[in-house]
This record gives C-alpha cells, structure tokens and sequence, in this order.
C-alpha cells in the first residue's frame, strides 16, 4: 500500500506507467513553457475575442430580425450571466479551452435564436396574428433546438469522461464549459427571448410584423388584406 498518494494521482501514475511499456521509443518533438505574464496575456487576448465576435453577431441580429434581434441580445447578456454564476458555483477554472467551450457555446445560443426567428417569419407569411405566429415559431423550433442541443451534450460527456480517464485538463474543461453553456442557452432561447416577445405583443409595443423583419410584399397573396 502507497501512503501519502491520493487515488488520482495514483491513476494518473498507472496511466504513465502503461504508456512507458508500450513497444514505441518516445521522442520529444518540441517543448514550450508559458510563463504566467504570457498566459494571462493569452486569456484576455481570447476574451476580448470573444466579446468582440459577440457584439458582432448581436449587430447582425439586430439589422436582420430587428425587435426579436434586440431581445435576443437581452437573452445572451442573460445567458453569459447566469453562465458564469454557474462557472463560479461549480467551480470552473476558466482555461484557454474553457474559454474556447464557452464562446461555442454562445454560437450555439444564437443558432437557436435563429431558428425561432426564421420560423416565426415563416408563419407570419402564412398570415398569422403575431400571438400566434410567436406561440407557433417556439413550438415547431424547439424539437430541433432540442436535438441539436442534446446531441451535444452527449458528445460532452463522452469528452469530459475521456479527459478524465487520461488526465487531460484540457479536454475536460473544454467538455465542461460546452456542457453547461449549452443547458443554459437552451432556457434563455425557449424561455427567456419568449417571455420577452410575449410581453412586447401584450403591451403594444409590436404593432405589425416589420418590427419582426417581415415586409408586407413578403405574404402570401391570398393573405395581403388580413
């Protein structure tokens, strides 16, 4: 019995061991130390990236599905805020990696809002009221946002799972940033940007469909004069 080895390092010792009885020489092919100035110079270089591609695509949202754009923006600032209270409770280490899982999963946030939006239009084309076509949008959206989103979560554990057996921190904190990122844009888009359109309707605030990117030309003859 080894006194004064905690059971991962123990892992982490038979997982090198396995690898020095392979039949293959091992080489060294290059070797590279970061120091923490360089690192940290690294994390704010990423995050500044992130914030600049995000404040792009919210621009895009908002010239191309105008209103629903807006609150879309209100439901990603949402998202990164509840994301990162669930980064602090975890806790998560926010690495190059999990920066990396993070801003994926902020893509993954919009692709859903997309998806609500293109269908919303869809079924403001066939003429329906904006109640309706709002309540119609979320419905026939949401199996493939959940879908989607549950496929990658499956893929995430798999990840995190295989980073843990090899110890490799990398994979594991790319896995975990994903993992959660992807449950929380799944409630702001269903629920967060729904609420939002549901109490711009009610009070009046959305009187016809140009606010949500939809041109009169844009209907279907039959359904002009509705």
């Amino acid at each position: 019995m080894i006194e004064g080895v905690s059971p991962e390092e123990a892992q982490q010792l038979a997982i090198q061991l396995k690898a020095g009885a392979l039949a293959v020489p091992l080489e060294v092919v290059s070797s590279r130390t970061v120091g923490p100035t360089l690192g940290e110079d690294s994390i704010d270089r990423s995050l500044l990236a992130g914030a600049i591609g995000l404040s792009m695509v919210g621009l895009f949202m908002i010239l191309y599905y105008r209103v629903p754009g807006v609150l879309s923006v209100a439901a990603l600032i949402i998202y990164t805020l509840l994301t990162f209270a669930l980064f602090k409770l975890i806790p998560v280490t926010l690495t190059l990696a999990g920066i990396a899982g993070f801003i994926l999963s902020i893509g993954m946030a919009v692709d859903a809002n997309v998806l609500i939006f293109a269908r919303l239009r869809e079924e403001l084309r066939t003429g329906k009221t904006l109640s309706d076509a709002i309540e119609a949008g979320f419905d026939h959206a949401w199996p493939s946002i959940r879908d989607s989103n549950i496929s990658t979560m499956i893929t995430c554990v798999i990840l995190y799972w295989f980073g843990r057996y090899t110890g490799a921190t990398i994979i594991t904190g790319f896995a975990l940033t994903l993992f959660v990122g992807v449950a929380v844009s799944m409630f702001t888009a269903i629920t967060v940007t729904r609420t939002f359109l549901r109490l711009l309707v009610e009070a009046g605030f959305i009187r016809g469909s140009w606010w949500l990117g939809v041109e009169r030309n844009e209907f279907a003859p039959a359904t002009i004069g509705d």
